[in-house]
């Protein structure tokens, strides 16, 4: 087995488990975790003028550095609420389906289900060539969509912060590709040599 793969699986897990811990990290310096809808916002506690305030670190649109004091805080959730509220019920229910808090988010969302739209399509593919050759067989699109897939899920899994997710597709990644460029690399082999005459 070639050192240059695993390298590779390895500093492609760290590189996902740093992109994780990073905004797991800011959620566990919250003091308070407040859910509006499909809307989680996140305040640290801090002591403003000898009583008990707080700041937003998330989401990052809402965050500030000001202190905003229980009365400003009541305040702002009712509005955070009279907002949410304010949208349509379908729109509240789809929404908190997809576990997003806006329309702008559903990107990330439809990343995810192309990778699992690619990981459900590498299994088919393989399954009709293997009913059509009545052997099991594992077809160059297999890899393809395997890696097409794995390449999405682990960036869902990112935005997702789901570190049990970014693990699985990590080392996929690094596989898939690799069985990419053996198969080129037979197809190199087994190419029919042109080799040029000489002239008479």
């Amino acid at each position: 087995m070639k050192l240059g793969p695993v390298i590779a699986m390895l500093l492609l897990v760290f590189l996902g488990m740093w992109l994780v811990l990073q905004p797991a990290l800011s959620r566990s310096h919250s003091d308070l975790t407040i859910l509006v809808g499909a809307h989680e916002i996140l305040l640290e506690r801090i002591d403003y003028n000898g009583q008990n305030a707080y700041r937003i670190i998330s989401p990052r649109a809402l965050r500030t550095d000001l202190p905003i004091v229980q009365r400003e805080l009541d305040t702002f959730l009712e509005s955070q609420i009279e907002e949410w509220n304010a949208r349509p019920a379908f729109e509240r229910h789809l929404l908190g389906f997809f576990n997003i808090t806006s329309w702008g988010t559903f990107g990330w969302v439809a990343i995810g289900l192309i990778g699992q739209g690619a990981f459900f399509g590498r299994m088919f593919v393989q399954w009709i060539v293997s009913e059509r050759t009545r052997i099991s067989t594992v077809p160059e699109i297999f890899w393809w969509f395997s890696f097409i897939g794995g390449i999405c899920l682990f960036t869902y899994f990112v935005w997702r912060v789901d570190i049990v997710g970014v693990l699985g597709q990590s080392t996929g990644i690094v596989i898939y590709a690799r069985n990419l460029k053996l198969i080129q690399k037979e197809k190199q082999k087994s190419a029919p040599t042109i080799q040029a005459h000489p002239s008479a």
